[in-house]
């Protein structure tokens, strides 16, 4: 874990440059590992998607556990969703009219219908923690340190200086090429402008499979919970 003392500095005005597109969504359930499907069905109403290095699919996650009910686990357990589901898509701000055409879609996610409803836009965060709930890595990493020591470099790479990484637990998501290992990542006490850099570029890669796509995030505590 690496852990500084945070500081402060004034908010910068968030750019329209990279926008989430948030989908109402009809859909009754999805598979707990659903983002090859997801991917694949999105793709295939937007065959650019992949060419643009800022672009990415935020999986659905649905409800998190709470009130006596827990979130299902398993990769093949089905995910109950409501109608205040959302899916989210993250594009450069000169494919939203492209990605627009998602409205009114009815996709097929693994044999699991999905209707799109009507998109708003919503700009990048300011906060300056962030989590990702899949992080992939370009190169075979066996523990939590390995795992922490790769962000940071990354990070570096992206004139972001690490202070504040924390790794939850593993997530595979499955492909037909094999298993993408992944694990939750929070990123704190980052500055506004690294905060915004890390959104819009994002980390590491399969961003069709959602890896390496920052939100906002409150704190830790819900880390493992993710």
């Amino acid at each position: 874990m690496y852990w500084e003392e945070d500081k402060g500095n004034d908010p910068p005005e968030v750019g329209d440059a990279v926008i989430d597109l948030v989908f109402g969504t009809d859909c009754r359930c999805l598979p707990v590992d659903h983002a090859y499907a997801l991917a694949q069905a999105i793709q295939h109403e937007l065959p650019w998607l992949a060419d643009e290095p800022s672009a990415g699919i935020h999986t659905i996650h649905g409800a998190a556990s709470g009130n006596g009910w827990v979130r299902p686990q398993g990769p093949d357990d089905l995910l109950l969703l409501s109608r205040r589901t959302k899916f989210t898509l993250r594009v450069p701000k000169h494919r939203i009219e492209d990605a627009l055409a998602l409205q009114a879609k009815m996709l097929d996610v693994g044999g699991y219908p999905l209707t799109l409803k009507r998109a708003t836009q919503r700009p990048l965060s300011v906060l300056t923690t962030l989590f990702a709930r899949y992080q992939a890595t370009d190169r075979d990493i066996d523990s939590e340190e390995q795992m922490l020591d790769w962000v940071a470099a990354q990070l570096q790479r992206l004139a972001i200086r690490p202070r504040k990484l924390l790794c939850g637990t593993l997530h595979p998501i499955k492909t037909p090429e094999g298993e993408v290992q992944t694990r939750s990542l929070m990123i704190a006490d980052l500055d506004y402008d690294e905060s915004l850099r890390l959104q819009e570029q994002g980390l590491g890669p399969h961003r069709m499979l959602g890896c390496g796509l920052f939100i906002p995030h409150k704190g830790i505590q819900a880390l493992n919970a993710d």
